[in-house]
């Protein structure tokens, strides 16, 4: 492959974020690039604009002499600037926060990014405002390292007691209870080693005359089992409660968080960019590209005109050897751009049904199809729709998300493999908790509306979902 072939290709794997830093990179290095703010009109590369340098050093001599005769005519303003800063004087009390560019249309909330505190971090303070000794300090400080994210301790007693010092001359009985410490720190639960214990802590934490509080511990302490079995009808036998009352108890405990330390997350969110809008116009949908995202680039005009073909000087030759690359650039990044159209149209002509009713009414298409009909090879399409973003009225989707598989029907048609996932999606949302649907009869519901899927296919897809087995979803009256 030839190296612009090359650059074009590798353009056109990356992703919108990738892709700005490239450009960047780029008008970092070559000087014959510049990002084209559409306030220059007569130092853009035209034909012939090698041959008429005179012409072009007379212009840009005029506009030098015009700007500086307005600098000359400014009149003194009436506020002259003082000889200190606001920020000298008043603390903001923002330490993390940048200002945002000109361009940049976001809310100013979007704009400040900070480091929140992670849950160890969150620890480690309550740890240095407690009152105790070095010994126990340092037990504790092993003890919230071997806490997860979740807030669990991932370690057992034992191991974290064979990690300690030597020196340290600690016993087991201490740790233990520096770990009954540590779980009186916040979040309520924290450190617990399992989820039993992390609920009864919890629990231990409520005003004592909260209503169910005693019925939910015994259920906690006797019937744990049962109730993550689900097993309403033995737990109300056990207990002596009626529906109605183990209802409340039931939500009590629900109330409770399984995982304490999820509040604290030190991840930064990410943006997506997306690459084309898909809007519908006159009753037919279109796609445009997203041209905000990319900066829009020229060859600099004044350095274009510098180059001098008849001449070998290591100058001209640097000069013309950029210049070059920069045009291959810029017509790779077109390429780029009109596949990414391309593409897009073909997904959005095939996929207008999903735009109109939604996720059931997703047509199956698999990439060759794609490659057939906009005469492509299937890895470059592969290369194109992937962390590629469509936004569309109905959310921001991945170009890959319309592309799936197919099941026969019974009336010679096919149903994809998205189709299916948004049916299991809404039988699920429309059953009923006290009798969920398993699997056998999702795929017997199905059979009825002509789509024949296996059992074992509803699991796999319905795990895709995230929806839990039907003995899990069972909820009590």
């Amino acid at each position: 492959m030839t190296p612009q072939l090359q650059q074009a290709i590798r353009l056109l794997q990356l992703s919108t974020l990738e892709l700005q830093t490239e450009i960047q990179g780029v008008l970092d290095s070559n000087p014959m690039l510049e990002q084209d703010d559409g306030d220059a009109q007569d130092t853009r590369e035209t034909e012939g604009s090698s041959e008429q340098p005179e012409a072009n050093d007379a212009a840009n001599k005029k506009d030098n002499d015009t700007s500086l005769t307005d600098a000359n005519t400014d009149t003194i303003p009436d506020d002259l600037p003082v000889d200190s800063n606001w920020d000298d004087i008043y603390d903001s009390g923002v330490t993390s926060y940048s200002a945002p560019e000109a361009s940049d249309k976001r809310d100013i909330y979007e704009t400040i990014t900070g480091s929140g505190e992670g849950l160890h971090e969150h620890l480690y303070w309550q740890l240095d405002l407690a009152s105790m000794s070095e010994t126990d300090r340092i037990i504790a400080h092993n003890l919230i390292d071997a806490i997860d994210d979740d807030g669990y301790l991932s370690q057992t007693l034992e191991e974290i007691y064979r990690n300690l010092p030597e020196s340290l001359d600690a016993e087991m009985d201490e740790v233990e209870a520096v770990l009954h410490r540590v779980q009186q720190f916040d979040p309520v639960g924290i450190g617990a080693r399992d989820l039993h214990e992390n609920l009864d802590l919890q629990l231990c934490q409520f005003d004592p005359a909260t209503p169910w509080l005693k019925e939910a511990r015994t259920l906690l302490r006797d019937h744990f089992k049962l109730l993550g079995n689900r097993d309403y009808n033995q737990l109300s036998r056990r207990m002596g409660l009626p529906t109605d009352e183990l209802q409340h108890v039931l939500h009590l405990i629900q109330s409770l968080n399984p995982r304490p330390g999820s509040s604290f997350n030190n991840t930064e969110p990410e943006y997506i960019v997306p690459d084309v809008f898909v809007y519908k116009q006159n009753g037919k949908w279109r796609v445009e590209l997203n041209t905000d995202a990319i900066p829009r680039l020229r060859i600099n005009a004044l350095y274009a005109n510098m180059v001098k073909r008849a001449n070998n000087s290591k100058d001209n030759t640097y000069l013309r050897d950029n210049l070059q690359e920069a045009r291959w650039f810029l017509k790779s990044l077109q390429s780029r751009h009109e596949t990414l159209l391309k593409v897009a149209n073909s997904i959005v002509t095939r996929q207008h049904k999903f735009f109109d009713y939604g996720e059931e009414a997703m047509k199956p298409m698999v990439l060759r199809t794609i490659a057939e009909e906009v005469e492509m090879h299937e890895s470059t399409i592969s290369r194109v729709t992937t962390r590629k973003y469509m936004h569309t009225p109905r959310g921001i989707y991945e170009f890959k998300y319309f592309f799936s598989s197919h099941v026969s029907t019974e009336s010679g048609g096919e149903c994809s493999a998205t189709a299916i996932r948004a049916i299991i999606k809404k039988l699920v949302a429309a059953e009923n908790p006290v009798k969920p649907l398993s699997d056998s009869k999702m795929a017997t519901i199905l059979a009825e509306q002509g789509i024949n899927v296996a059992r074992r296919t509803i699991a796999k897809y319905r795990e895709s979902l995230s929806i839990s087995p039907s003995n899990e979803r069972k909820r009590l009256a």
